[in-house]
């Protein structure tokens, strides 16, 4: 099979392709973006597999880094872009579930493809469009079918991330695991608790985000996987009661966290140790708390002057997008209205500040200047006071007394 029409993507690194076979060598499309280019989506990434030493492609090519250099890869600089080129490989052992003792250089595509997790994953691709598929991997992608290359205990055994992989791809996709692929996963689930919690979480937020997000988590929760995911322990049906809320895409990693944490009916105080647990950065924590603190009221009433400037424009919207999930209307224009209606938008816009307050009544910092400028800000929100020095000095005067 040929595709009918090469991508811009890989017509633009034709020219490395061709550089590496004028020197003797075969060099292929291959990975994820083949998948992509035969699902008619996006390409995110252009990876090269090479009959190639390393040494060798630096010889061929002017301008390289040693990116990956002990598995394989060198990066490639040329005008047209950035490529991360692998040599053909086979591995050894994997000891810890997710690195092999050592690799081997080859020659064999064949052998290179075998390594792959699943048969989707597995194509080559000519630079003439010719598609080179070992393993009936366009039969699984007619039949939507998620298949592990060769014996998917080996390929978990090799690494337990794969797992994740897979389900990650069930809600991406909405394929289903083949039945032997399901029970390796099934039955090696255990093995997740030897992989870093950093990549269960970026399969697992992909998973989330899914458009096939209700497929996805119920097979993560047949497989039993949840069992070894942060927090998610004995989850079960909260998990199941987050597959069923309306199945509508969630456009943020943010607000899949925090449907996710109101599923499992978590308290305030308990968002930051569950966020911790899955390592999420402070700043992801911070956004995760302040949405989950909006969403909490506005499932219940219209956005309030204060919850509008407490949120700000970005949260404020995120907060409205998750209505639907709780079969309520949002409104995103009424809420950028309202929130532009502010007569400020954050304490720095205040025509006041703790200089001039301290200037005015002749006094030293302490507790009293923060709660004056709160209370000249609320005023100045509430619209009962213009945003004017004057008037706000007059004001806090009135406080004062």
């Amino acid at each position: 099979m040929k595709l009918k029409k090469i991508p811009a993507e890989y017509q633009q690194a034709l020219p490395i392709l061709k550089k590496i076979e004028q020197a003797g060598h075969e060099a292929y499309f291959v990975g994820g973006s083949v998948r992509d280019v035969l699902l008619n989506q996006p390409i995110h990434d252009v990876d090269i597999a090479t009959s190639a030493f390393p040494a060798e492609i630096k010889q061929i090519f002017f301008k390289t880094i040693d990116v990956g250099i002990e598995h394989g890869t060198v990066l490639v600089l040329e005008r047209s872009g950035q490529y991360e080129i692998t040599t053909f490989r086979t591995e050894s052992i994997y000891q810890d579930f997710r690195r092999p003792e050592h690799v081997e250089f080859v020659r064999s595509l064949k052998e290179d493809l075998k390594r792959r997790d699943f048969t989707i994953n597995a194509f080559a691709i000519r630079e003439d469009g010719e598609i080179i598929d070992l393993f009936d991997g366009l039969k699984d992608l007619d039949d939507r079918i998620l298949r592990a290359v060769g014996d998917p205990h080996e390929r978990f055994y090799e690494d337990a991330l794969r797992m994740m992989r897979g389900l990650r791809f069930v809600s991406q996709l909405g394929f289903d695991l083949e039945k032997e692929t399901f029970s390796a996963i099934k039955e090696n689930h255990q093995l997740l608790k030897k992989i870093s919690i950093e990549r269960i979480n970026v399969e697992f937020v992909k998973l989330l985000l899914g458009n096939y997000r209700k497929k996805g988590v119920q097979t993560l929760v047949e497989s039993q996987c949840f069992e070894y995911c942060p927090a998610l322990a004995g989850k079960k049906e909260e998990l199941l009661s987050f597959a069923a809320l309306p199945e509508k895409v969630i456009k943020q990693e943010s607000q899949a966290w925090v449907l996710l944490i109101d599923q499992l009916n978590l308290k305030e105080a308990d968002i930051r140790p569950f966020l911790k647990e899955w390592k999420c950065s402070n700043e992801m924590i911070k956004t995760v708390q302040s949405v989950f603190y909006g969403l909490q009221i506005r499932k219940e009433q219209a956005f309030t002057a204060d919850l509008l400037y407490q949120l700000g424009e970005t949260q404020a919207i995120l907060v409205e997008e998750l209505l639907p999930f709780y079969g309520k209307t949002a409104s995103l224009e009424k809420v950028l209205i309202d929130y532009h209606r502010l007569p400020i938008h954050s304490l720095k816009e205040l025509a006041v500040n703790g200089n001039d307050l301290m200037t005015y009544f002749d006094k030293k910092p302490g507790k009293w200047l923060k709660e004056q400028l709160t209370s000249l800000e609320k005023a100045v929100i509430h619209q009962q006071v213009p945003n004017k020095k004057e008037e706000l000095l007059q004001l806090a005067e009135q406080q004062v007394k």
